[in-house]
């Protein structure tokens, strides 16, 4: 019996959830030519191939698709068995701050990935819209955010790229009338771009619901008394998709990462834990068909 190599299947993890080489050697601080060979070398001992390379990037292949669950489990208890025999002094406490838009689902599954490998260290989540988390960032009162933004500011890092989608009560007509009626938290760094739209598209609008409070904003919704505008994916679950025909595009928004100079050595892991928790959702989102019509959104 062989040994699979470590090295090589972490190289492969990673390509598996950025869909591509390059992306996957800057999570990794190698060489593309590094990562290529590692792939090659887990190919040979296999026996098969794991990986194709398609027009947008690589995919995986019935192999590939078996090969990555069990390696995913692997490289978790190698760094959790790693972590905690080998560095005791990872104590104390991260502070992670994520626009409230994004929770869902990634992050709780980056917290229990915390808990397990590094217990001692305390995350404290700060849930906020993107502009005040880069302030607070700025501040040096979080260590580490993820922001949704058009684009990505210096020093940052950009996880996914998602559509930004009109969202309304199920069954709902409030997107059927004139002017729209919309709800936005007065911080939302969303509205500037859906008014635009909606100014470029000659589509009259009245702000129904302003608020500070997030649950204010999606109760009002899911009553049908306004729509907004959220991240495919992550919005609530009792909401849906607009039909795109109806209201006009609001193009794609960037889940970016900023990691502050003075790093505690858990932020590294972290951030880590969020690379691959983002490239796992924009590869499940890859493999699914496409929908016509308005669809249901997942929390």
């Amino acid at each position: 019996m062989r040994n699979l190599d470590l090295t090589a299947l972490r190289s492969f993890v990673a390509v598996a959830e950025s869909g591509g080489v390059t992306r996957a050697a800057g999570f990794l601080n190698l060489t593309q030519s590094a990562v290529s060979m590692q792939l090659k070398r887990l190919e040979e001992l296999l026996g098969q191939k794991v990986l194709e390379r398609s027009g947008r990037g690589v995919v995986l292949t019935p192999a590939g698709v078996q090969l990555l669950g069990y390696a995913q489990r692997m490289i978790e208890l190698n760094d959790e068995i790693y972590t905690k025999l080998t560095d005791q002094s990872w104590e104390g406490q991260v502070v992670l701050g994520v626009p409230h838009d994004i929770v869902y689902p990634v992050i709780p599954e980056v917290l229990k990935r915390m808990g397990r490998s590094h217990p001692r260290v305390q995350v404290e989540l700060i849930s906020s819209s993107s502009n005040r988390l880069k302030a607070q960032f700025a501040r040096g009162e979080v260590d580490v955010i993820l922001t949704t933004e058009a684009d990505v500011g210096n020093g940052g890092e950009t996880l996914a790229e998602v559509p930004l989608r009109w969202v309304s009560a199920p069954d709902g007509i409030a997107f059927k009338q004139r002017p729209l009626r919309l709800a936005f938290c007065s911080f939302c760094a969303f509205r500037d771009p859906a008014t635009s739209a909606l100014d470029r598209a000659d589509v009259p609008w009245e702000m129904a619901v302003h608020s500070d409070n997030d649950q204010a904003i999606d109760a009002s919704v899911s009553a049908d008394l306004a729509v907004t505008a959220s991240l495919e994916g992550h919005a609530s679950g009792n909401l849906v998709h607009v039909d795109i025909a109806a209201l006009p595009e609001l193009g794609m928004q960037k889940i970016n990462l900023y990691l502050g100079s003075a790093r505690h050595p858990a932020v590294h892991a972290i951030a880590d834990y969020l690379r691959q928790g983002f490239g796992k959702l924009q590869q499940a989102k890859g493999a699914q068909t496409p929908t016509s019509g308005p669809m249901q959104l997942i929390g």
